[in-house]
């Protein structure tokens, strides 16, 4: 599909006109790539490569050549691949789906304004990349915050799991925008453009790596509250385990069954270290209730 930047935004054109005309746009899918080239045999730009999973974009002689990784927001769909190369007054696209076709004819809707150039769709059509980002930021924000309040009201099954995928994903997003960010800086070399892309390029990746600081900070928060529960239990522990020493001692120095200990012989001998191991555990337990061990 060819377009062109005119008087009236962005218009859909013909091969020619847009091939003779200043500020072109263009969008091939691999196959109508592929014959463009064979048809152009002196033609400089090279088929871009296959498997794309990163976002860059180099500055040659006469032109800029990027490979772009795109993902999506939804984990259930794939992230989107394109190569573009930009010329001196024209952009061509080459892409795997339908993706930049897509938003370049969302472009066309909104544009309205005159004296419309290359430079400002290309600030446009990067914006409308991370547009939505915001929003997914602060949904990424909320699930964490809500692991926050299930993990301080005691709820800690599957944390790991989930915390790994949030952190995952933020460190995706983070590192897409960073990847984005130097693609920022080579078009305002390349086009005195995407001032507006570059400045919202940074606010995301602040976003993004406070999210990844928060997101340590509710683990952290996680390993405090394993180690109030298991100290907690030791503390049970402990508190059963000092009762039951004086029980044992009992236990262990009648069970010696000496012939000369009297008390073996006494008739009320059973009920009364029965009784004395009773108070010892009824001592303890006041003690430990006093001392707010439990």
């Amino acid at each position: 599909m060819y377009y062109r930047i005119s008087e009236n935004g962005i218009v859909e054109t013909e091969k020619q006109d847009w091939e003779n005309q200043p500020g072109g746009i263009a969008v091939f899918n691999e196959e109508a790539w592929g014959r463009e080239l064979n048809l152009r045999e002196a033609f400089s730009l090279e088929r871009p490569q296959e498997h794309i999973f990163f976002c860059k974009l180099e500055a040659h002689a006469s032109y800029l050549f990027g490979m772009f990784h795109i993902p999506v927001k939804k984990k259930e769909k794939r992230s989107f691949r394109f190569a573009l190369y930009v010329l001196k007054d024209r952009m061509i696209f080459v892409e795997e789906d339908a993706f930049v076709a897509d938003l370049v004819h969302t472009l066309q809707g909104r544009v309205g304004r005159e004296a419309y150039t290359l430079e400002q769709f290309s600030d446009d059509f990067f914006m409308a990349l991370v547009e939505d980002d915001i929003l997914y930021l602060a949904s990424l924000e909320r699930e964490i915050a809500e692991m926050e309040e299930l993990i301080l009201q005691g709820n800690l099954s599957h944390f790991h799991y989930r915390m790994l995928g949030i952190k995952k994903e933020v460190s995706r997003l983070y590192c897409y925008y960073s990847q984005m960010a130097d693609v920022g800086e080579v078009l305002i070399i390349w086009q005195k453009a995407c001032g507006n892309f570059s400045g919202r390029i940074g606010r995301l990746q602040q976003e993004a790596q406070s999210l990844r600081e928060y997101a340590m900070q509710v683990q952290d928060v996680y390993h405090s509250e394993i180690s109030i529960h298991q100290n907690d239990i030791m503390k049970l522990l402990t508190v059963v385990t000092t009762i039951f020493l004086p029980l044992t001692l009992i236990a262990g120095w009648y069970g010696m069954n000496f012939y000369n200990m009297p008390e073996l012989e006494w008739k009320y001998g059973y009920p009364v270290i029965a009784g004395i191991s009773l108070l010892i555990v009824v001592v303890c337990l006041w003690f430990f209730r006093k001392k707010k061990f439990f």
